[in-house]
């Protein structure tokens, strides 16, 4: 099961589409399954010639907001199924629509004051759901994480009505006679950074730090490499007198020593990605907040960044993907749904820009603070100092002026409606 989010403009121009014929004549008997418009008798406005109508109700939550009203205010999903399993009834349909509703938080179970929506049928193995953002208290709803909430709703739909593979049940090997060799690889990464993996225990990690790598402990584990200080002539010598080591130490060392120089162009034809690979080394040669603020700008920028050029080219793929066969419409929305990633991505990292600059801040004050002779305060900074109160009040009023909203940092997908087929 496949599901992918757009946003409009105009309500009423989108029910005139979706209760349309279609781009390609493909879209029959279009019928309202669900909804909930707070009173607005929706059932009876889901009609050709009362669509405007309809579009007003379900338009009322934001017509109250005025000028507060964002500029894209309906949000649209459109939910595919396997087509090698059989067509879902209307009324399934309608239970897959109040669940993603109620998982992507548009309309939670038992509140009042959900946003309004409605969810309809014009073409077999799928279903429309049309949405305004406002509540019905006047708030807007949060679009931050739906696409993650989406997937997760949709995946376990999928696995309840036995439309995916169940995992096999795992084949009972015979107990091993004997403790294999811990199996360790030293190679250069695409960055250039040289890394050891499989070292796990104390005994390699040991070794490797005496060899002269650094062990990095996070959620990904344990990990070793070595310096990005290190000189481009040393690394060599280096890692072949860790594999040395580690070899004395019965470890079996996968050391690949054709990767352990850096060629002018590593990655070929693969212009692009080599560009990512020099920001990666602009990014891990900085020495401070406003240098790696610098660098990492190159990605988060909102309309030059990295991430939004991905977004843009991964939905680009899947509209050209869709021009050039209609039939290939659950891989146009594997393009589009990984698009919908990379925006949650941005979204995330939004004012992360202005907070890289005080990176370190913390370590030089007291570094400063060290430094500072502790019988005598020079009364001139002290007269200048604010208080600590002071400070911080002035730093949030600066931040909350200077912070862009989520809407105009990301820019959703222009188009007009939802792709069909």
């Amino acid at each position: 099961m496949i599901a992918h989010l757009q946003r409009a403009s105009h309500t009423a121009g989108l029910l005139t589409y979706l209760y349309g014929p279609g781009e390609r004549g493909n879209h029959t008997n279009p019928r309202l399954i669900a909804g909930d418009g707070h009173g607005a008798p929706i059932e009876m406005l889901a009609q050709p010639d009362s669509l405007p109508y309809l579009a007003h109700a379900l338009d009322a939550p934001v017509e109250r907001l005025g000028a507060r009203a964002p500029e894209r205010p309906v949000w649209v999903c459109s939910v595919r199924s396997d087509p090698r399993h059989p067509d879902l009834t209307d009324s399934q349909w309608a239970e897959v629509a109040r669940r993603v509703v109620a998982a992507t938080g548009i309309a939670p179970d038992g509140d009042p004051d959900a946003c309004r929506w409605i969810a309809l049928r014009n073409q077999a193995r799928q279903v429309h759901i049309v949405a305004t953002l406002a509540r019905e208290d006047g708030s807007l709803h949060n679009a931050y994480r739906d696409a993650f909430r989406l997937q997760t709703e949709c995946h376990r739909i999928a696995t309840e009505l036995g439309h995916l593979p169940t995992a096999p049940s795992p084949t009972p090997h015979a107990q091993e006679t004997h403790v294999p060799a811990p199996y360790i690889t030293i190679t250069t990464e695409p960055s250039g950074s040289i890394s050891a993996k499989g070292a796990s225990d104390n005994l390699s990690a040991t070794l490797l730090k005496h060899a002269g790598f650094q062990q990095i402990e996070d959620w990904y584990g344990r990990r070793h490499r070595l310096p990005t200080t290190t000189p481009q002539a040393d690394r060599a010598a280096i890692a072949t007198h860790a594999a040395e080591m580690l070899r004395a130490a019965r470890y079996s060392v996968d050391l690949d020593t054709s990767r352990l120089t850096t060629p002018a162009n590593p990655l070929g034809l693969y212009t692009a990605g080599a560009e990512v690979l020099r920001l990666t080394d602009q990014i891990r040669a900085a020495e401070n907040g406003a240098d790696l603020a610098q660098a990492v700008d190159h990605l988060l920028h909102p309309e030059h960044g990295v991430l939004e050029r991905v977004r843009e080219a991964l939905e680009t793929a899947g509209e050209q993907i869709t021009d050039l066969d209609d039939e290939a419409y659950a891989l146009a929305d594997r393009f589009g749904f990984a698009a919908e990633f990379v925006s949650a991505a941005q979204s995330e990292l939004v004012g992360a820009g202005r907070e890289l600059h005080r990176v370190g801040d913390s370590q030089q004050d007291h570094a400063e603070a060290q430094t500072r002779s502790p019988a005598l305060p020079d009364s001139r900074s002290a007269a200048l100092a604010t208080s600590p109160a002071a400070d911080k009040a002035k730093a949030s009023s600066t931040l909350g002026a200077a912070a862009p909203e989520v809407g105009t940092a990301v820019r959703p997908p222009q188009v007009p409606g939802p792709r069909t087929r």
